[in-house]
């Protein structure tokens, strides 16, 4: 019998594909991962881009629809499996989840994308992460004093922590402060401890390379989303 599985077409280090990755974990969507290596420029290949024009990740396969756009994606999951909801019933903390993903996916993620940095002199792209990055998590922290219980809106874990806790890789890897992001590191602190985020985490996919599987260690040189 053909595998049924949901596909979904990512890559080990993508933090948009983490997104995805714990959104399905968390409501226990079993799926089949589809590696498609950025370094190689796999991702500009006639055979992803004719499913893909857009040849960015990730991309999902589910119910006979190819989905792209990470938050578009974590829209769709939501509303056709609402068990394990990422969204609360409350309309403003519904908002109030959405505008912490606008930050991490509008603000941050997109000004330090391997596109850009690639763009930029070599010595100049750690700095450059460092201070979007940072600017961008300050305004989350500032956020997070309304918002957060034990995850960023209320107790529950929803759509901003799915979004947040991927990013908050690359700010570990280009050195941002993370002392002066307590209810930041905090989050963190209690999503690496719940299976979804565990699983879903680029340590633990089988395109990572044999050296770093399931050690958390930073591989270092090459930029890497």
């Amino acid at each position: 019998m053909a595998d049924q599985r949901p596909v979904l077409y990512t890559y080990f280090r993508s933090s948009c594909s983490a997104r995805v990755r714990i959104a399905l974990n968390h409501k226990g969507i079993d799926y089949a991962p589809r590696p498609v290596n950025l370094l190689r420029q796999e991702h500009s290949a006639d055979s992803y881009t004719g499913l893909n024009p857009g040849g960015l990740l990730p991309f999902l396969v589910i119910d006979g629809h190819g989905l792209s756009q990470s938050v578009a994606i974590l829209e769709y999951l939501e509303e056709r499996f609402p068990h394990r909801p990422l969204l609360p019933s409350d309309p403003v903390q519904r908002a109030q989840v959405r505008a912490i993903v606008g930050v991490v996916c509008c603000d941050i993620q997109p000004l330090q994308n391997m596109r850009v940095l690639l763009a930029l002199p070599e010595d100049q792209r750690a700095h450059h992460a460092r201070n979007v990055i940072s600017a961008g998590l300050a305004v989350v922290e500032k956020m997070l004093e309304k918002t957060a219980g034990l995850f960023c809106v209320g107790d529950d874990v929803t759509m901003a922590d799915c979004c947040l806790v991927p990013q908050l890789v690359n700010a570990h890897r280009f050195g941002v402060d993370m002392a002066a992001l307590p209810r930041i590191r905090a989050i963190e602190e209690r999503a690496s401890k719940l299976d979804a985020f565990r699983r879903a985490h680029w340590s633990q996919q089988p395109d990572c390379p044999q050296e770093l599987r399931g050690t958390g260690l930073q591989p270092t040189g090459a930029i890497v989303l």
